[in-house]
This record gives C-alpha cells, structure tokens and sequence, in this order.
C-alpha cells in the first residue's frame, strides 16, 4: 500500500468534519501528487498534539517561519510508511521526545489552512501523541522555542485550530 492509498482509506474510515473530509478525498482525487509539497494545489500534511495527561499540558512548537504557537506536524516524506508514521515522525523530530504513542482512534481532527506561495494550502491530518512520563522536550531547528502549556492557558498562545485540537484531544481522553 503506497502513502496515498493509506490517506484515502485513512480519510474514508474518519467519522466527522464530513465536508472537509469530502474535500480532502477529492483533492487527492484530482491531484495524484497531492501527499507532497511540490503539489503547488495544496498538499496533505501530518501532524501531532503531544500531550501530558498526567500533568495536564501541551507541548506547542513556536514555528521558525510563521511565528506561532503551533502542534508539531510537517509534510509527508516518501520513507513514511502511512499519515499516522508521518504525524509520530514529525512529532519525535520536532519536540526531541522519543517513545511518543499516538492516541488511538486514528485522526483527532482534519484542518484546512491556507499557507504563502507557491502552495496555497495545507490539508493538515492530527492526531494526539501520548508523551512518556519522564518525557524531557528538546528544541529542534525548525523552532524558536518549544514550551509545556497547561490547557487551560493553551487558547491564550495559540490560534483557533490548535485549541480546537486541544479540545477533540480532551473529548477522546474522556
């Protein structure tokens, strides 16, 4: 099974956000290159909230080139084996913390956002990484600072989308 086929079926067994979710299977459908960045249409991206249930916090990334408080997440890479791999890939990379467990359930959230030329859009697939309780976060290079929030603070640092994947996060957790 190649990455994109994995998209699709990933994207056919999700269960909510239904006209995204129908946007995303028909933009793959019209774009065949649509799992990579040189897919100037938009392309699929994967991500990851990494969260501390035990202590109650977040992880966010302060993203080198759009300055926000973000999950971490990126673009799919040929060696990614599914979406999932892509979310956990980036997840570890950018947060330094290794044995991350992704939540299962698959996809917390879908989220369409537009992004600078020469691509116009990132059609972000999230999901939830668990973090080991001795988890220490190291900063990685595509950051200017990587910071534990508490949820509660999170609405505060962060745009809409990432609270709204804070709080499909919690949803699953309960």
């Amino acid at each position: 099974m190649t990455l994109y086929d994995d998209a699709v079926l990933v994207l056919k067994e999700y269960g909510d956000q239904e006209e995204l979710r129908q946007g995303y299977l028909a933009h793959l459908a019209e774009h065949p290159d649509g799992m990579y960045k040189p897919c100037e249409a938009g392309h699929l991206t994967s991500s990851a909230l990494v969260i501390d249930p035990s202590r109650g916090r977040v992880l966010l990334t302060l993203h080198k080139k759009l300055g926000m408080w973000l999950q971490m997440g990126g673009h799919c890479e040929p060696d990614d084996a599914t979406v999932e791999a892509a979310a956990l890939r980036e997840a570890t990379e950018e947060s330094g913390i290794t044995g991350l467990t992704l939540l299962p359930g698959g996809p917390v959230r879908l989220d369409r956002h537009p992004i600078p030329a020469p691509c116009h859009w990132h059609l972000d697939v999230q999901y939830a990484a668990l973090a080991p309780v001795d988890a220490v976060a190291e900063i990685s290079e595509e950051s200017l600072d990587l910071r534990w929030f508490p949820y509660e603070e999170v609405a505060g640092v962060a745009d809409t989308s990432v609270v709204r994947l804070v709080e499909a996060t919690l949803a699953r957790l309960a």
